[in-house]
Protein backbone atom coordinates (compact mmCIF):
# COMPACT_ATOMS: atom_id res chain seq x y z
CA UNK A 1 0.00 0.00 0.00
CA UNK A 2 1.67 3.73 -0.74
CA UNK A 3 0.38 7.03 0.49
CA UNK A 4 1.15 10.49 -1.58
CA UNK A 5 1.19 13.04 1.50
CA UNK A 6 0.09 16.94 1.44
CA UNK A 7 1.66 19.14 3.18
CA UNK A 8 -1.67 20.23 4.74
CA UNK A 9 -1.96 16.89 6.91
CA UNK A 10 0.37 18.56 9.09
CA UNK A 11 0.16 22.30 8.68
CA UNK A 12 -3.81 22.97 8.09
CA UNK A 13 -5.00 23.60 12.05
CA UNK A 14 -8.27 21.41 11.69
CA UNK A 15 -6.70 18.54 10.33
CA UNK A 16 -3.69 18.31 12.34
CA UNK A 17 -5.15 18.81 15.85
CA UNK A 18 -6.31 15.27 15.32
CA UNK A 19 -2.22 14.00 14.97
CA UNK A 20 -0.89 16.96 17.40
CA UNK A 21 -1.04 20.93 18.55
CA UNK A 22 2.34 22.05 16.21
CA UNK A 23 3.43 20.95 13.01
CA UNK A 24 6.50 18.99 14.31
CA UNK A 25 3.70 17.43 17.48
CA UNK A 26 1.52 16.14 13.92
CA UNK A 27 4.60 14.84 12.24
CA UNK A 28 5.82 13.50 15.06
CA UNK A 29 2.82 11.19 15.87
CA UNK A 30 2.45 10.48 12.03
CA UNK A 31 6.00 8.93 12.17
CA UNK A 32 4.67 7.07 15.31
CA UNK A 33 2.26 5.26 12.82
CA UNK A 34 4.89 5.05 10.26
CA UNK A 35 6.88 3.08 12.10
CA UNK A 36 4.70 0.67 12.83
CA UNK A 37 3.69 0.50 9.22
CA UNK A 38 7.40 0.10 8.34
CA UNK A 39 7.61 -2.64 5.56
CA UNK A 40 4.54 -3.13 5.13
CA UNK A 41 2.94 0.58 3.58
CA UNK A 42 5.32 3.33 1.93
CA UNK A 43 4.65 6.78 2.25
CA UNK A 44 5.88 9.36 -0.36
CA UNK A 45 5.97 13.07 -0.96
CA UNK A 46 7.34 14.62 -3.74
CA UNK A 47 10.52 16.73 -3.19
CA UNK A 48 8.08 20.22 -3.48
CA UNK A 49 6.08 19.23 -0.66
CA UNK A 50 8.97 17.77 1.22
CA UNK A 51 10.47 21.23 1.05
CA UNK A 52 7.35 22.29 2.35
CA UNK A 53 6.79 20.40 5.30
CA UNK A 54 10.82 20.98 6.57
CA UNK A 55 9.59 24.84 7.02
CA UNK A 56 6.87 23.79 9.89
CA UNK A 57 8.68 21.03 11.22
CA UNK A 58 11.82 21.19 14.09
CA UNK A 59 14.74 20.06 12.87
CA UNK A 60 15.10 17.05 15.04
CA UNK A 61 12.12 15.25 13.84
CA UNK A 62 14.02 15.40 10.26
CA UNK A 63 16.21 12.24 10.54
CA UNK A 64 12.94 10.30 11.75
CA UNK A 65 11.28 12.12 8.51
CA UNK A 66 14.02 10.60 5.94
CA UNK A 67 13.82 7.36 7.30
CA UNK A 68 9.99 6.83 6.87
CA UNK A 69 8.88 9.29 3.75
CA UNK A 70 10.20 8.39 0.47
CA UNK A 71 11.27 11.42 -2.02
CA UNK A 72 10.20 10.84 -5.08
CA UNK A 73 9.56 13.56 -7.99
CA UNK A 74 7.49 12.29 -10.61
CA UNK A 75 8.76 11.33 -13.86
CA UNK A 76 7.19 14.05 -15.53
CA UNK A 77 8.86 13.14 -19.02
CA UNK A 78 7.32 9.80 -19.48
CA UNK A 79 3.93 10.19 -17.75
CA UNK A 80 0.92 10.72 -19.95
CA UNK A 81 -2.05 12.99 -19.21
CA UNK A 82 -5.39 12.31 -21.00
CA UNK A 83 -6.45 15.52 -23.34
CA UNK A 84 -9.86 15.86 -21.55
CA UNK A 85 -7.76 16.93 -18.38
CA UNK A 86 -6.05 20.15 -20.01
CA UNK A 87 -9.78 20.84 -21.88
CA UNK A 88 -10.84 20.52 -18.09
CA UNK A 89 -8.61 22.91 -16.47
CA UNK A 90 -8.85 25.41 -19.36
CA UNK A 91 -12.77 25.56 -19.09
CA UNK A 92 -12.02 25.92 -15.45
CA UNK A 93 -9.22 28.75 -15.42
CA UNK A 94 -12.14 30.68 -18.15
CA UNK A 95 -14.95 30.05 -15.63
CA UNK A 96 -12.59 31.48 -12.61
CA UNK A 97 -11.46 34.48 -14.60
CA UNK A 98 -15.35 35.44 -15.47
CA UNK A 99 -15.88 35.11 -11.62
CA UNK A 100 -13.16 36.96 -10.37
CA UNK A 101 -14.03 39.42 -12.87
CA UNK A 102 -17.47 39.85 -11.48
CA UNK A 103 -16.15 40.01 -7.76
CA UNK A 104 -14.13 43.23 -9.07
CA UNK A 105 -17.25 44.56 -10.81
CA UNK A 106 -19.01 43.93 -7.47
CA UNK A 107 -16.32 45.82 -5.21
CA UNK A 108 -15.84 48.81 -7.88
CA UNK A 109 -19.80 49.45 -7.57
CA UNK A 110 -19.54 49.34 -3.84
CA UNK A 111 -16.47 51.59 -4.03
CA UNK A 112 -18.54 54.00 -5.85
CA UNK A 113 -21.47 54.24 -3.13
CA UNK A 114 -19.07 53.59 -0.07
CA UNK A 115 -15.78 56.43 -0.62
CA UNK A 116 -14.82 56.33 2.82
CA UNK A 117 -14.57 52.73 3.10
CA UNK A 118 -11.99 51.88 0.55
CA UNK A 119 -9.78 49.98 2.37
CA UNK A 120 -12.54 47.41 3.69
CA UNK A 121 -13.36 46.99 -0.04
CA UNK A 122 -10.82 46.35 -0.90
CA UNK A 123 -9.86 43.48 1.60
CA UNK A 124 -13.04 42.50 0.80
CA UNK A 125 -12.17 42.27 -2.95
CA UNK A 126 -8.89 40.40 -2.27
CA UNK A 127 -10.53 37.71 -0.18
CA UNK A 128 -13.56 37.00 -2.89
CA UNK A 129 -11.05 37.25 -5.42
CA UNK A 130 -8.41 35.02 -4.07
CA UNK A 131 -11.49 32.82 -3.67
CA UNK A 132 -13.06 32.35 -6.91
CA UNK A 133 -9.73 31.84 -8.46
CA UNK A 134 -7.66 29.81 -6.01
CA UNK A 135 -10.41 27.80 -4.40
CA UNK A 136 -10.82 24.29 -5.60
CA UNK A 137 -8.29 24.03 -7.83
CA UNK A 138 -4.42 22.63 -8.25
CA UNK A 139 -2.98 26.40 -7.60
CA UNK A 140 0.91 24.98 -7.59
CA UNK A 141 3.34 22.70 -8.65
CA UNK A 142 3.78 20.96 -5.73
CA UNK A 143 -0.46 20.23 -5.99
CA UNK A 144 0.68 19.11 -9.47
CA UNK A 145 3.88 16.87 -8.43
CA UNK A 146 1.46 15.43 -5.72
CA UNK A 147 -1.01 14.35 -8.05
CA UNK A 148 1.53 13.11 -10.92
CA UNK A 149 3.47 10.97 -8.14
CA UNK A 150 0.22 9.26 -6.91
CA UNK A 151 -0.76 8.50 -10.53
CA UNK A 152 2.75 7.17 -11.66
CA UNK A 153 3.01 4.98 -8.28
CA UNK A 154 -0.90 4.50 -8.13
CA UNK A 155 -1.07 5.27 -4.80
CA UNK A 156 -3.84 7.23 -2.44
CA UNK A 157 -3.31 10.66 -2.20
CA UNK A 158 -3.86 12.34 1.01
CA UNK A 159 -4.97 15.92 1.23
CA UNK A 160 -7.50 18.23 2.50
CA UNK A 161 -6.78 20.48 -0.35
CA UNK A 162 -9.74 20.47 -2.15
CA UNK A 163 -8.40 21.11 -5.81
CA UNK A 164 -6.22 18.21 -4.95
CA UNK A 165 -8.84 16.00 -4.67
CA UNK A 166 -11.19 17.06 -6.98
CA UNK A 167 -8.26 16.86 -9.54
CA UNK A 168 -7.35 13.44 -7.95
CA UNK A 169 -10.44 12.14 -8.83
CA UNK A 170 -11.09 13.75 -12.30
CA UNK A 171 -8.13 11.55 -12.79
CA UNK A 172 -8.80 8.22 -11.88
CA UNK A 173 -6.52 8.50 -8.70
CA UNK A 174 -7.47 7.42 -5.27
CA UNK A 175 -7.54 9.73 -2.21
CA UNK A 176 -8.15 10.07 1.29
CA UNK A 177 -9.41 13.04 3.12
CA UNK A 178 -6.97 14.18 5.40
CA UNK A 179 -9.70 14.45 7.78
CA UNK A 180 -10.16 10.88 7.94
CA UNK A 181 -6.39 9.67 7.88
CA UNK A 182 -5.24 9.06 11.74
CA UNK A 183 -8.68 6.76 11.84
CA UNK A 184 -7.17 4.91 8.19
CA UNK A 185 -3.50 4.36 9.52
CA UNK A 186 -5.00 3.33 13.29
CA UNK A 187 -7.12 0.86 11.62
CA UNK A 188 -4.15 -0.25 9.61
CA UNK A 189 -1.69 -0.82 11.97
CA UNK A 190 -4.59 -3.00 13.84
CA UNK A 191 -4.68 -4.94 10.98
CA UNK A 192 -0.84 -4.91 10.56
CA UNK A 193 -0.44 -6.11 14.40
CA UNK A 194 -3.49 -8.98 13.88
CA UNK A 195 -1.15 -10.19 10.56
CA UNK A 196 1.98 -10.98 13.44
CA UNK A 197 -0.24 -12.43 15.97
Amino acid sequence: MKFVLDTSIFVNPEIRDKFGESPTEAMETFLGYAEKLFGQVEFYMPPGIYREVLHFVDDEVVPKLELYIIKKPPNVHDLKIPAFVVYELIDDIRRRIDKGLRVAEKAVRESVIETDNVDKIIQKLRRNYRKALREGIVDSKEDFELILLAKELDATIVSADIGILTWAQKMGIKWIDAATFKAVLEGLVEKVGEKNL
